[in-house]
């Protein structure tokens, strides 16, 4: 992996304990898809990279540097990923050195790592859970892909240990939000929703390329219509457009993955096969 512009393997990359990120959970990170050996979409995932670093107010990315950091790691890995169609690479930005309390070094330095690791092929469907916490959609970190994912961890493992794949939040209005590591979409009635920016929901790109890509909408969701869907997927860098047949312990629909989930899979794999930077 690539640490501050040195390439070591991952067991002996280290960042100093004093890290912001590592103390108080202070950086931002992406991850993306690696297609043949390219990043899918990287224009987009380095925008949203800099969103979230200019939303925490922490200083700005070197596009260039963070190009050649991609392009270093993934040469240096090109023989352990071969054999694997499916892979994921990790920007994470740091504040840098900083105190042990909230308060930041008077000039914060951003750190960079990148990573890239196998990534199995997402499953045809997965089932999922709703979680008693609340997204805050009026919070600090609201639309920002922090490095402060505990409130994810914690949710993905009450949903692992119910036997499930994916842990689905509201908002603090009562409104369907997003699940632990992906955007949420339903169908009602022939047509296709997802969430607003403004209800809490990430900026996910895949969530973006789809209402590129296909009809879907956005808009303000109410908690109950997520139980009442005739269809409900998932969509994220790591699982494309995937399916949930079960939630709650209960089928979707008649269980199986539904027509609209189904175009909205061919129509992401078309586009994604037509441009690998859209």
């Amino acid at each position: 992996m690539w640490v501050d512009g040195v390439l070591a393997p991952a067991g002996e990359a280290v960042i100093p304990a004093l890290d912001h990120a590592v103390t108080v959970g202070d950086g931002v990170f992406e991850a993306a898809k690696v297609v043949h050996g390219r990043v899918f979409a990287l224009r987009r995932h380095l925008d949203r990279l800099e969103r979230s670093l200019a939303a925490l107010g922490l200083p700005g990315l070197d596009r260039g540097l963070a190009g050649r950091a991609v392009e270093q790691v993934l040469a240096a890995n090109a023989d352990r990923l071969a054999p694997h169609s499916h892979a994921i690479i990790r920007l994470t930005c740091t504040g840098g050195i900083g105190p042990l309390g909230s308060g930041r070094a008077d000039h914060p330095k951003l750190r960079l790592l990148v990573a890239v690791t196998h990534h199995d092929p997402p499953p045809p469907a997965v089932s999922a859970i709703t979680v008693p916490w609340r997204r805050n959609q009026q919070g600090a970190l609201s639309g920002v892909k922090s490095t402060s994912y505990a409130e994810n961890a914690v949710s993905l493992a009450r949903a692992r240990a119910a036997g499930a794949d994916e842990a689905i939040f509201a908002n603090t209005a009562g409104q369907l939000c997003e699940g632990t590591r992906s955007n949420v979409f339903i169908a009602r009635q022939g047509r296709l929703w997802t969430p607003r920016l403004e209800d809490g929901a990430l900026a996910g790109v895949t969530r973006g390329l789809l209402l590129e890509w296909t009809e879907a909408q956005p808009r303000t969701i109410p908690w109950d219509e997520l139980f009442g869907a005739d269809e409900v997927f998932i969509a994220s860098t790591g699982s494309d457009v995937t399916a949930v047949t079960r939630l709650d312990g209960r089928p979707v629909g008649d269980g199986r993955p539904g027509p609209l989930t189904l175009d909205a899979a061919r129509a992401f794999a078309a586009g994604q096969a037509r441009d690998l930077d859209p």
